[in-house]
């Protein structure tokens, strides 16, 4: 289960040196073919690192033969310098491989405002290209961690095709297009608008409504990959459908890996007037501090939840608002309902209902409580 588990794809994890603990820290995949279909989506932070752009630029043709990630920085606010280091390894990683540089997209992460050493990362391309392997989709996903406890991989098999994929992703995970780093690849027949249509609904279901911390990265990218070497061309619906199972996979476990999680937490918003009302009072409920905080110390105190829904525009009457923790209906009509203390908030897993009775829309968001391990892990990221 890997980024290489699709046929026509290999992949390698090196210790390049980028990062001083000698961990693995360059990761390539690359496609070989008979096709290079490829589609993308970014962060939408106005404030984009230099991979990102580049990227941008090239997934424009619609073809992908490699892509070239780093951990250990983020290459982001470094100005044309950086933008020129993304250039080099572009380059630099198409020699190694004999196809266009304008056919490679580049990522990173790590710490903003600081430049790679580029020395060390141009000689770590040879290496990674030399270490390619149809095996070497798990030293790839182990290669893009940071403060990722486990790597994060999926496959999703169909009839006909599969699908592999890899991500990277324990904080500044908030909705936008993308939420981390993220490698999917397949072996179906697949055009590019085709590609580019199924990424952004399936993105969109998942991803997009994973939001553990609010905080929007500058670098998130999920890059789609098609080699079509399974010869078969599935419909629209049914490669959407199984992709956005490979998707769904891979937030869940971005969702459990968490900084400092001990939490987490689903939030349904039903009965809305809309699904953009749905998503709009969700996010608002998973980005409320205080109920996080809460839910850390397992109280469930649904006054957050109510007060957290008022800040939105959503249609609803204020004084018909449900809520349940756990299965328990702790607020109903804007009241107390059920005792607070009679929920059970000693698992992980926390489930948060809301009907707003102003329709028939509905929509989940997925995010985790705020602990004092999450708040000491980024006290020290840069230390």
């Amino acid at each position: 289960m890997s980024v290489t588990s699709a046929a026509g794809f290999s992949a390698s994890g090196i210790a390049a040196g980028i990062r001083s603990s000698g961990k693995l820290d360059l990761a390539l995949v690359v496609n070989t073919g008979p096709h290079r279909t490829a589609a993308g989506v970014f962060t939408s932070n106005r404030v984009k690192a230099a991979p990102v752009r580049w990227s941008e630029h090239v997934l424009a043709g619609g073809e992908l033969a490699a892509v070239v990630l780093n951990s250990g920085g983020a290459n982001a606010c470094t100005g044309s310098e950086g933008y020129r280091d993304t250039v080099a390894t572009a380059a630099r990683t198409a020699a190694s491989l004999g196809v266009p540089p304008g056919q490679v997209a580049v990522c990173s992460t790590g710490l903003i405002g600081q430049r790679l050493p580029m020395p060390a990362l141009l000689v770590g391309v040879d290496a990674a290209a030399s270490a390619l392997s149809t095996a070497g989709g798990e030293a790839a996903a182990q290669a893009i961690m940071t403060t990722d406890v486990r790597p994060k991989n999926t496959h999703v098999r169909s009839a006909h095709f599969s699908l592999g994929g890899m991500a990277k992703g324990a904080g500044m995970l908030a909705p936008s297009l993308a939420t981390m780093l993220c490698v999917l690849t397949t072996d179906a027949v697949v055009e590019p608008a085709t590609l580019d249509k199924a990424l952004r609904e399936a993105t969109r279901l998942t991803f997009d409504r994973l939001d553990s911390d609010g905080c929007m990265s500058t670098n998130d990218t999920v890059l789609l990959l098609a080699s079509g070497a399974s010869g078969h061309q599935p419909s629209i619906t049914s490669f959407t459908d199984a992709l956005t199972a490979a998707c769904q996979d891979l937030a869940t476990q971005l969702l459990a890996d968490a900084e400092g999680a001990t939490k987490d937490i689903s939030i349904t918003v039903a009965s809305a007037a809309s699904e953009a009302d749905a998503l709009e009072v969700g996010r608002s409920i998973a980005r409320s501090a205080l109920l996080k905080c809460a839910l850390f110390g397992n109280d469930a105190n649904w006054g957050r939840v109510l007060a957290a829904i008022g800040t939105t525009r959503a249609q609803f009457d204020s004084e018909r608002l449900d809520v349940a923790i756990n299965d328990v209906w702790v607020c109903r009509s804007s009241t107390a309902a059920a005792s607070r203390s009679t929920v059970n908030l000693t698992e992980r897993e926390v489930r948060i209902q809301v009907d707003l009775h102003s329709g028939i829309e509905q929509a989940t968001i997925w995010t985790n409580d705020l602990s004092l391990a999450y708040v000491h892990e980024n006290s020290a990221y840069s230390s």
